[in-house]
């Protein structure tokens, strides 16, 4: 039986040397190929979809955003070389279009990391941007920058070492000028990475009150290389991100309520019963405020010329005004109680006993020198001898 024309037309007609239905084989293939990772693309990123709307994870929602970003012109290529290898093409043929594969996977893979780091880059100002916080713009700049530069360092590496290059040297120098870079720059690096820190742990945030080392006042802008912090005087203190992140850092937005320790005394001559009903006197006095909570207070102990008291309670408002306006309320109170009570604050004081020998009396004792003698007396004593 003779075949139709048609067929044998195709079987003995060639184009470049290839049989022309070995092109329609590889074309089919090509055609079944691409339409199959678009099937599978759709349906991932379905699924993607479908468990980030369940679960609302940041990770799905990620998956989702990188899949979109598939290459559609490197999904074709693909596909090419999938009908490519259903021709028979001569030998250096082979290992190119082996290459082909590794560059083009490397290719997608890079296309994926940059969609990865640009999502990523994004939630990073969304969650850590304020007003006044300059150095997270910046920093997202050049975090974004330098891990897209390293990705397609990477990338373009692996490509040139598929191709057969030796990359080696070429690596050997990369290093040498990142390190030499590094140490002419480390300064600049240095403060960058404290406003990173800044910016990501959030030990203090725009219009907090601080306390660093010997400066105290409300921050006032958190930039890419120094802090500004509107000191208590009212000037304003500019210092390096790196310095503030080398001390401890007292930072009392998230304060809710403060606990107050004061002391007080009062005379030595003040009766037992009196000062046994003092801190009973305080503690009235102290849970008369709505806005405080007495912990305790204490005949503390024996002062040089006082009996001292120590008082406890707690501020239930962060605010140093209020507290001053409570704590003078409390002294005033206490005035008005002990003076009622006939009881005075003590003051520095000093009392001296001076000892006179009467007439007659022996001024040693047994077995002590005079000159000793003369000497425990004390002066008056020392001048009534010579007398």
């Amino acid at each position: 039986m003779q075949q139709p024309l048609f067929i044998t037309w195709i079987q003995e007609t060639t184009f470049a040397g290839v049989p022309l239905w070995s092109l329609l084989v590889a074309l089919t293939a090509a055609a079944v190929t691409y339409m199959a990772i678009l099937t599978a693309l759709h349906l991932l990123t379905g699924r993607a979809k479908s468990w980030a709307t369940n679960s609302g994870s940041a990770a799905a929602t990620t998956m989702v955003d990188v899949l979109e970003g598939t290459s559609r012109l490197l999904m074709l290529l693909v596909a090419v070389l999938v009908g490519l290898g259903f021709l028979e093409l001569p030998r250096r043929w082979e290992s190119r279009v082996a290459q082909l594969w590794f560059v083009a996977v490397a290719l997608q893979m890079g296309l994926w990391g940059m969609r990865a780091i640009g999502i990523g880059v994004q939630r990073y100002v969304t969650r850590h941007s304020s007003s006044g916080m300059t150095q997270v713009s910046a920093s997202a700049t050049l975090l974004s920058w330098g891990l897209r530069t390293l990705l397609w360092s990477v990338v373009a590496l692996a490509v040139l070492s598929n191709l057969g290059v030796n990359i080696t040297a070429f690596v050997a120098s990369l290093g040498v000028g990142g390190i030499a870079v590094a140490l002419a720059v480390q300064s600049i690096l240095a403060d960058l990475f404290a406003s990173l820190s800044i910016a990501v742990d959030k030990p203090f945030e725009v219009g907090d009150f601080v306390v660093v080392g010997s400066v105290a006042g409300t921050v006032q802008m958190i930039g890419l290389k120094t802090t500004r912090i509107r000191s208590l005087q009212g000037e304003e203190v500019v210092m390096s991100n790196t310095d503030i992140l080398k001390q401890t850092i007292s930072n009392y937005r998230p304060m809710q309520e403060q606990r107050i320790v004061f002391t007080f005394g009062v005379a030595y001559g003040t009766p037992v019963d009196k000062v046994e009903a003092i801190p009973g006197v305080v503690r009235q006095l102290v849970e008369a405020q709505a806005a405080l909570r007495f912990d305790r207070a204490h005949f503390k102990g024996f002062g040089d010329s006082s009996l001292d008291f120590e008082v406890v309670y707690i501020v239930k408002d962060p605010g140093f005004n209020v507290y001053m306006d409570l704590q003078q309320t409390i002294n005033l109170g206490l005035m008005r109680e002990l003076a009622a009570m006939g009881v005075e604050f003590a003051f520095p004081t000093r009392t001296i006993h001076i000892a006179t020998v009467p007439t007659g009396q022996p001024r040693t004792s047994p077995g002590a020198t005079p000159g000793a003698a003369d000497a425990a007396a004390g002066p008056l004593a020392a001048l009534s001898a010579q007398a």
